[in-house]
């Protein structure tokens, strides 16, 4: 999904739905470290919005869940770092009313307080532990790797400890953890392949 569809959280935020794919290989994990950089680049605005943090319902999980199938065919169709047109705008309104939302800025804000929880996770043990954990997590994997050629490794692990240096932001409904943890997986599967 093209970055300007979705309000900019922070920096970090966006890199928290990044970190929360599972880093099976050296290549997903160059991938996501790389991608992790990208939308602070993409979105350095002077001021970066702050994300209005809000209590999820299984309701908008759900809803999330059934609309991103229709949202990721209309954002497929636009070209990367392009503003939607007002015609783009109206179909995405669209798709979220009829999953349940008021807007497609209210469907935007609860995908963004589900990825600034999803940072948190470990993917190997689908358990909150921080989204500071999950980068030194990933960090140390690619420490690990033999296989990952010298340079992607630099600039992995350049971008992973760029990321460490912005503060993240504090899970303020810590009932969210438990109930993003409840759709875990199948939050992963539909929002993670906007970052592929």
């Amino acid at each position: 999904m093209p970055a300007l569809l979705r309000p900019a959280l922070t920096a970090f935020g966006v890199a928290c739905l990044l970190s929360a794919a599972s880093l099976t290989s050296s290549g997903t994990a160059f991938a996501q470290a790389k991608q992790q950089a990208a939308p602070a680049q993409q979105t350095a605005p002077a001021q970066t919005p702050t994300l209005k943090q809000i209590v999820l319902t299984d309701k908008q999980l759900d809803g999330v869940l059934a609309a991103q199938k229709d949202m990721d065919a209309i954002t497929a169709k636009l070209p990367e770092n392009t503003a939607p047109d007002q015609k783009v705008i109206a179909q995405l309104d669209a798709v979220a009313k009829k999953h349940g939302f008021a807007s497609y800025d209210e469907y935007s804000n609860v995908v963004d307080n589900i990825s600034l929880v999803l940072g948190g996770f470990d993917p190997a043990t689908k358990k909150y532990v921080g989204p500071e954990s999950v980068i030194k997590a990933q960090i140390a994997q690619i420490h690990a790797d033999k296989k990952m050629p010298a340079k992607d490794k630099k600039e992995a692990l350049d971008e992973l400890n760029e990321a460490l240096k912005i503060p993240a932001p504090q899970v303020e409904n810590k009932g969210n953890i438990d109930l993003v943890g409840k759709y875990y997986d199948k939050l992963v599967a539909a929002l993670g392949d906007d970052q592929n």
